[in-house]
């Protein structure tokens, strides 16, 4: 989204201060502008200042209703594959910048394992783009619940890692174009 909607909150609702990464509540009533709506998050402008506001309270935003969208059924009985693994992670974003996690290149490593109950296991490093974001564990939360909404996961685990540092040369293609670097 590039073109930001200023909307009232519809009701009150929590927040993630951004960069700071502290949790606020917001309240009914407040105007703000949805500056971004990637991954399922939406990220908006306030008086007082910028803040993540999670899928689950679209709603505050009048935009809709957000159910559950992870189904139960048969969780067990698939394996879940790369390519599902890194299609969820491609679904997390900084809340700052339009590029998810994969295309900014702070994915450093995913394994999946498969568990004694036929389920799998999935691991995960990243890193962020600068040491002192207080979003950190924001990002890193919002890619393990979306790799614990794939069938037949049982455990996820976001680790951040600092080692290498990032740097701006591991973004790909695709998301050196979304930010006209080419």
């Amino acid at each position: 989204m590039r073109n930001a909607i200023s909307v009232e909150l519809r009701r009150d609702c929590e927040a993630v201060q951004i960069p700071a990464g502290n949790t606020v509540k917001l309240t009914a009533g407040t105007p703000v502008e949805i500056t971004q709506t990637l991954g399922g998050a939406y990220t908006v402008q306030a008086r007082a200042g910028l803040f993540r506001i999670a899928k689950r309270d679209a709603d505050a935003l009048g935009l809709g209703d957000t159910p559950d969208e992870r189904s139960e059924s048969g969780a067990a009985a698939q394996d879940v594959t790369e390519d599902q693994v890194w299609a969820a992670l491609r679904t997390c974003y900084d809340p700052e910048i339009p590029v998810n996690i994969v295309d900014l290149g702070l994915v450093y490593d995913m394994k999946i394992a498969r568990t004694s109950e036929g389920t799998s296991s999935i691991a995960v490093k990243m890193t962020l783009t600068a040491p002192g974001c207080g979003m950190g564990s924001v990002i890193a939360g919002d890619a393990q619940q979306k790799l614990m909404d794939l069938p037949g996961v049982e455990a996820a685990e976001v680790e951040i890692v600092w080692d290498p540092p990032w740097h701006h040369s591991r973004i790909t293609p695709a998301g050196r174009k979304i930010l006209g670097m080419e």
